[in-house]
């Protein structure tokens, strides 16, 4: 949001030119993976889009070894995806939140972001023809438990980075997924626990709004007032004097994530539901 417009000298607020619009992000992200795997499952064989999955994971580890910096081919300002991000985007296109221009969702870094996709529909499809029960559960935790321990193996020398999105980092977090996958079948399907799952599915059934509101509602404050830092102030005046540290930060990562559940929970008992 704060892309598009800012506060000129007057105190006003005037678009900003599109030189210095970030053209990358969270949802281009998801859009463009979402696209490609889409793509890939729908035109080709089961077997063709394995062979290729791995091969963007490989690939992607061959690209920042050979085109990255020779010394430190995984920093932030040395790895292939980077120099590709400044040349394709430039400077003013990119992200700046890290103090520099570097895009944690840049171009290079979206071919192994493919294979989160891929990997996650071919678990559901998994799950929808094998049923719930202990020999679908087993299956997921083996899988998951069997990436998990690639990925650590692979770790020294491809480490799991996540703003690089190595294929490392894939390959854990589809094995958790996985893994977490097959203990919610265990206590909700096969156990029937399910009376704390209310909470959960509120953010469930209206994920892209919320998303949304995380991202514009402290944006939105300062817009309101100018030139508060309204999560500094909030931190330093509230949560920072409760519990200092750590322990601060997390309670107000806690109390923002309630208050845009709580956004949730007014719209899902309204029966609003914004699909895209």
């Amino acid at each position: 949001m704060v892309s598009f417009f800012s506060y000129n000298e007057g105190g006003g607020i005037s678009f900003s030119p599109i030189a210095n619009t970030r053209i990358l992000g969270v949802l281009q992200r998801i859009a463009l993976c979402y696209g490609i795997a889409s793509l890939l499952i729908h035109y080709l064989s089961t077997r063709s889009v394995i062979i290729i999955s791995l091969l963007f994971l490989i690939g992607y580890w061959v690209a920042l070894l050979l085109f990255g910096d020779a010394a430190d081919p995984f920093s932030m300002t040395g790895n292939a995806g980077q120099y590709l991000d400044l040349y394709v985007l430039g400077d003013k296109h990119m992200y700046h939140g890290e103090g520099i221009a570097f895009d944690p969702e840049g171009i290079l870094s979206t071919i192994p972001s493919c294979v989160n996709v891929i990997i996650g529909y071919f678990a559901g499809k998994f799950i929808q023809e094998k049923g719930k029960g202990f020999e679908t559960i087993s299956k997921l935790l083996l899988a998951g438990g069997l990436l998990i321990l690639i990925a650590i193996c692979l770790n020294p020398v491809f480490p799991i980075n996540k703003k690089l999105w190595t294929s490392s980092f894939v390959l854990v977090t589809c094995g958790l997924d996985l893994v977490i996958i097959g203990a919610l079948i265990y206590v909700i399907e096969v156990k029937s626990y399910t009376k704390w799952t209310g909470f959960f599915t509120v953010f469930g059934k209206n994920p892209l709004f919320i998303y949304i509101v995380s991202e514009v509602l402290l944006t939105i404050i300062g817009v309101i007032i100018p030139g508060l830092d309204f999560r500094g102030w909030i931190s330093t005046r509230f949560f920072q004097v409760i519990a200092s540290g750590p322990v601060g930060s997390l309670l107000f990562a806690i109390c923002f994530m309630l208050t845009c559940w709580l956004v949730g929970y007014i719209l899902d008992k309204r029966k609003i539901y914004i699909r895209v």
